[in-house]
C-alpha cells in the first residue's frame, strides 16, 4: 500500500506531534527488548520473536509521534519510514522491521511456524541497532 492510501483510509492520520508520547513509547521499546532478551534466556523463542518486533515497533512508532502521526496499522507504519526516513534509517533496518512483522503474525497464528535460537538473537541484535538509530534520530 502507498503512503497517500494509507491516509486515505485513515490507517495513518495526522495528530499533534508530541514528544512525550514518543518518550513513552520509546521507553515501551526498551521493555519490551528486555521482554525479548529474557524469552531467549528461557528458550522461549515464539515469545522473543514476538517481542523483538514488538520493540521495534514501539521504537518506529516514537518517531511517527514526533512527527504527528497516529498509525492504525503496523504496515502502514513500514510504508511510511521507508518513504520518510529512508535515508536516516538504514532500509536494511526497516526491511528487517517488515519480515519481523510478518514472522510476528506467523508465530502468534500460525501452526507450523518455527523460530530457533539464532533466529531469536539476530532478531535482538536487529531491535537494538533500530532502537539505537531511532534515539538518535529522536535527538536530532
Amino acid at each position: 500500500m502507498k503512503l497517500a492510501e494509507c491516509f486515505e483510509k485513515r490507517l495513518l492520520r495526522r495528530i499533534i506531534p508530541d514528544m512525550e508520547k514518543a518518550k513513552k513509547s520509546l521507553e515501551m521499546s526498551k521493555k519490551k527488548l528486555e521482554e525479548a532478551r529474557k524469552a531467549l534466556e528461557f528458550n522461549l523463542f515464539n515469545s522473543c520473536m514476538i517481542m523483538a518486533y514488538t520493540a521495534m515497533f514501539h521504537a518506529a512508532r516514537a518517531v511517527l509521534y514526533k512527527d504527528g502521526i497516529q498509525e492504525k496499522s503496523h504496515a502502514c507504519l513500514i510504508t511510511y519510514l521507508r518513504e520518510k526516513y529512508s535515508k536516516e534509517l538504514p532500509i536494511y533496518l526497516i526491511n528487517a522491521l517488515d519480515a519481523y512483522r510478518i514472522e510476528r503474525h506467523e508465530a502468534l497464528y500460525g501452526i507450523e511456524f518455527i523460530v530457533n535460537r539464532e533466529d531469536c538473537k539476530i532478531a535482538i541484535e536487529d531491535a537494538e541497532e533500530f532502537l539505537r538509530k531511532i534515539e538518535n534520530l529522536l535527538q536530532d
